[in-house]
């Protein structure tokens, strides 16, 4: 079987091996055979012009070999999108103990500050959460109308902003329509039921393409929604729109071009140098 260019590397990576030399001794590899040896090893020291001892030398084909088959073995498993990582994290510091909080009653009532319906949709627009979840609770405004809201200033400022990937407006409106209901009859789930959100499109959504932000994923459609997502759902939030966000959240440049910082359309974050704006 082929050595597989990408794994050749990754085990490289792990080895601390980088710049020209992984390329050069990938080049030496024979496909039908692809088992390193210690004269590749010697081949590519010549092109990337390094030196190693024999030592070197088979200490580095003997763990190279070794890494190559563990990356082999890890790709025959079947580990789905969903699958949690294998790992803890546990913010108690000092051996400190998690206080026992006894659960809410059904039903249990929240306060929230009492606020107004501001004057203008713009101002409604800027709202915070905690005024808007006092103000659907009370029934001065509909989540339909927030949720129309938000969808309106998203693709009113998005040639500026380019901020969204994929609306899901369909979506929304259901959800909107859902909460409405719910609130009209005095079912109300807490301080997010009826408030519209938009997320990142690094989370999968059932029925929408989930592009991690990067060009080889932009048709990728995941048939699951994100955990995070679903209990968003739980508590009545509507979700409008899938967000921009870099390369599976870590490369600069977005889906189509920079996302732009509202507060500074120069700035592709809120902490970012200014940037030239494309074209």
């Amino acid at each position: 079987m082929a050595l597989d260019r990408r794994r050749f590397l990754e085990a490289c990576s792990g080895l601390g091996l980088s710049g020209l030399f992984p390329g050069a001794l990938y080049a030496q590899v024979n496909d039908d055979d692809p088992s390193i040896t210690t004269d590749h090893v010697a081949a590519a020291e010549t092109i990337a012009g390094l030196s190693f001892t024999d030592k070197e030398r088979k200490l580095l084909v003997e763990t190279l070999n070794d890494r190559l088959g563990s990356y082999e073995a890890l790709r025959e498993q079947d580990l789905p999108n969903s699958r949690a990582p294998a790992s803890t994290f546990d913010p108690r510091r000092g051996g400190a103990s998690i206080p026992d909080v006894p659960e809410s009653e059904e039903g249990a009532d929240i306060s929230l500050p009492s606020a107004q319906r501001p004057e203008s949709a713009e101002d409604l627009a800027y709202a915070s959460v905690v005024e808007l979840a006092q103000l659907l609770r009370s029934r001065a405004v509909t989540s339909v109308e927030l949720t129309e809201l938000a969808l309106e200033r998203l693709r009113q400022h998005d040639d500026a902003l380019e901020a969204v990937v994929t609306y899901t407006e369909d979506r929304a409106l259901d959800a909107a329509r859902q909460a409405d209901k719910e609130l009209d009859n005095g079912d109300w789930r807490g301080p997010l039921h009826g408030v519209p959100y938009g997320a990142k499109d690094l989370l999968a959504v059932e029925g929408s393409p989930t592009t991690w932000g990067a060009k080889p994923y932009e048709n990728q459609t995941i048939d699951e929604t994100a955990t995070v997502i679903q209990r968003l759902d739980a508590a009545g939030a509507v979700l409008v729109a899938k967000l921009s966000l870099g390369a599976l959240a870590w490369g600069d440049p977005c889906r189509r071009d920079v996302c732009r910082s509202p507060l500074d359309p120069r700035r592709w974050g809120p902490s970012s140098p200014p940037r030239r704006a494309a074209g």
